[in-house]
């Protein structure tokens, strides 16, 4: 009779995942554990163990592994102001990202860059300053909209969306990451040496809420630790931010990752130590479990020299694996619910639709005179004109994934016009450099048309990583936030010769448009729209559909409204606490109809400290077009005893009425709401005088002289608790 042999305890799918994580720890040899150490973990054949890249990307679809579906980027998906959106998105890339994995373990029998489920997504620092070339990749300005939309994207990513109930699944179809934890939003080119200094009530109040958010309520598996310095410590080995906040008063069990490259600034920019054995033995101290960096591979140094114990890397260990074990890595592909996902799923008529409801979600309706937008059956000669109209480039954003469908704005454009109507593409100006041939037409062509689409902005080319924007002159950020100059002259003389000009903008940060904002008779604001770009933007120009995107950040009239680039406190920032006028205040977007908001109810006008405040308002569309209104709830603490926000965002709600319908909104606000951050950063509720505020746009006089709808506003009272 043959006795088999027991299946070693970390392959026995019965038993609790932090048993086989001991288990499989308890059989490895220090050399075979530190070789887990590093982003790409070796193969350890005598336990069964394939090799694996933990190094992947998805802020808007799977990223640099083939053929992908392009969501719009991330600053455009937090223009839809839509979670249940951004949830499905989410869920679909982690469905693509499944696909890829098993094919290339099939094939391959182990992973490489880019090929993993471990996915280094969302990116929840706040967009601070308009001249950072990452700003692009966040969700925006607004600590709440940032952890809602982040929040999102991780549970989508994570569990899917169909996943019933709260209880956490046995498996995960993906790992997302929270980055880059935290006060880190640029300079890029000082990145790597770099110390943010940050008071106590700005770290608690805008640079933590959303980390804090994807690590308590949405269970996000990864942090990824920052390049700089906050308040002289290394983000990756911070006793405040990795061990006091993160591990110990957040209570995350899930695992940090350094930033590529950012274990090696701890000794060759940050000189906080002098070699890689002390930079490995200083970050695996304070939590940071994964390098993305060689440095880990001199723990055996920091061993022997007594900086750190075997049972450190253990510790690290265990929370890196137990994410492996998590996605189902040492199971049978049977017993692993996402391991029969298709290849078929990768860019799916499904996943194209969400590409397009994104992107149309996305554009933000900026100026509109005269109504000279949708663009109506009686007109019959079209130009097509600007830098943007045929780029790809536009349509990507960083961190992009490819496609053999893109659509350009032009095609977009083109497939929507109806036979009868002329149309003519001319690039009419290069995308930052002065045209050179004297013998240019296209200016009069313009003036000829009826109306002009001038396609202009931003491209990847002038914003983004240090490494990436290959136009940009400051380390991928701008050293301005105007239109590049000769943009800027082309539009200009399109206006001057009497061409009725609609810009359709790309970017993924504010401009500042100075007096181009009052010379052109419309604009949209369209930024990295993903695969269904152009197809979305002529959608939108016909009136197909109505623009229902909403600004996620503040555009300043210039770079004269904004603080030092290096300066981190909040004063004199974003929406929440700046006094200045700016050229589009936060939440602003137009729509092809009006809205009304009315009959605000407060279920009290007088609360005791510590309960909450139901209310009620109504929200009419007054126009003669069905579209999607987002209603946002803003609150202001009137009277206090530390520096606040004028206002803060603490509700929205994404809102689709038919001409003439009104639909009652009912919200709350909750004690946690009406909170300060003091200058300890503690939060406490002070009693006193509070107002809310209910509209299509943060409060603002700025907002009501461009079109937003007049909002609905009372006050409260918050006495002592008895």
């Amino acid at each position: 009779m043959t006795i088999e042999s027991p299946k070693p305890g970390y392959l026995d799918s019965t038993r609790p995942i932090d048993e086989r994580v001991r288990d499989l720890i308890s059989r490895m040899t220090l050399a075979e554990k530190i070789s887990q150490m590093n982003h790409p973990a070796a193969a350890i054949p005598r336990l069964g163990i394939p090799g694996y890249n933990y190094w992947n990307e998805a802020l808007h679809g799977v990223a640099r592994n083939g053929r992908a579906t392009v969501f719009p980027q991330a600053i455009g998906m937090a223009a839809t102001w839509d979670r249940d959106l951004v949830l499905r998105i989410a869920s679909a890339i982690g469905d693509e990202g499944r696909a890829k994995y098993h094919e290339t373990l099939r094939r391959h029998g182990d992973t490489g860059l880019y090929q993993g489920l471990t996915f280094w997504s969302p990116n929840v620092n706040i967009f601070r300053d308009p001249r950072w070339g990452r700003g692009q990749e966040t969700w925006g300005e607004d600590p709440y909209l940032t952890g809602e939309m982040g929040a999102a994207f991780v549970r989508g990513l994570q569990v899917g969306d169909s996943h019933p109930g709260s209880d956490p699944p046995k498996y995960l179809k993906a790992a997302a990451c929270a980055k880059h934890f935290a006060v880190h939003s640029g300079p890029e080119k000082d990145r790597h040496v770099f110390n943010a200094r940050v008071s106590p009530r700005d770290l608690h109040a805008t640079y933590l809420p959303a980390f804090k958010k994807l690590v308590t309520e949405a269970n996000v598996e990864a942090v990824m630790g920052a390049y700089n310095r906050t308040n002289d410590e290394p983000c990756c080995a911070s006793q405040l931010l990795l061990v006091d906040i993160l591990r110990g008063e957040w209570g995350f069990r899930g695992h940090v990752v350094s930033d590529c490259g950012a274990l090696s600034d701890l000794h060759q920019n940050h000189k906080v130590t002098r070699n890689a054995a002390e930079s490995a033995a200083l970050a695996l101290g304070k939590g940071c479990d994964l390098g993305c960096d060689c440095v880990y591979d001199d723990l055996g140094k920091a061993i022997a020299r007594g900086l750190i114990m075997e049972a450190d890397v253990d510790r690290s260990l265990a929370r890196t694996l137990r994410t492996r074990f998590k996605l189902g890595m040492f199971d049978p592909p049977e017993q692993v619910p996402y391991a029969s996902t298709p290849l078929s799923v990768i860019d799916c008529a499904a996943h194209r639709a969400l590409a397009y409801e994104a992107a149309v979600k996305s554009i933000v309706l900026l100026k509109n005179t005269n109504s000279i937008l949708p663009i109506g059956a009686d007109v019959r000669r079209i130009a097509v004109i600007g830098p943007t109209a045929t780029n790809l480039d536009v349509l990507h954003g960083n961190y992009c994934g490819l496609n053999d469908s893109m659509r350009t704005l032009l095609e977009g454009i083109v497939g929507r016009v109806p036979e009868g109507t002329n149309v003519e593409y001319r690039p009419g100006c290069a995308l930052d450099q002065p045209t050179v041939n004297p013998l240019d037409r296209t200016v009069q062509k313009a003036a000829d048309a009826d109306i002009t689409i001038a396609c202009v902005g931003l491209s990847p080319w002038i914003e983004g990583e240090e490494s990436d924007a290959i136009l940009a002159t400051n380390g991928g950020d701008r050293s301005d936030i105007t239109l590049p100059a000769n943009q800027v002259e082309f539009v200009k003389r399109l206006v001057a010769a009497g061409a009725s000009v609609v810009l359709v903008l790309t970017g993924g940060s504010p401009i500042a448009l100075g007096e181009l904002a009052e010379l052109v008779d419309a604009a949209l604001f369209v930024w990295y729209p993903g695969e269904e770009g152009g197809s979305a933007v002529a959608d939108v120009l016909f009136g197909k559909v109505a623009p229902s995107g909403k600004l996620p950040l503040t555009f300043p009239e210039s770079l004269a409204q904004l603080p030092p680039f290096e300066d981190y406190s909040m004063a004199g920032r974003t929406y929440r606490y700046s006094a200045a006028v700016p050229l589009y205040p936060f939440g602003f977007g137009l729509s092809y109809t009006r809205f009304a908001y009315g009959d605000l109810h407060l279920g009290r006008e007088t609360i005791s400290a510590g309960e909450a405040l139901p209310f009620r308002v109504t929200l009419t569309n007054t126009g003669t077009a069905a579209a999607d209104e987002v209603a946002q709830v803003y609150l202001s603490d009137l009277v206090s005893s530390v520096p606040v926000p004028l206002c803060t965002l603490i509700a929205f709600q994404r809102v689709r009425l038919a001409p003439g319908e009104s639909k009652p909104l009912e919200f709350a606000v909750t004690p946690e709401m009406m909170m300060l951050v003091d200058d300890e950063g503690r939060r406490r509720l002070e009693p006193g005088q509070f107002r809310l505020t209910v509209g299509g746009c943060s409060p603002s006089a700025r907002g009501l002289a461009l079109g937003a709808p007049e909002p609905a506003s009372g006050v409260f009272t918050v006495t002592p608790r008895s």
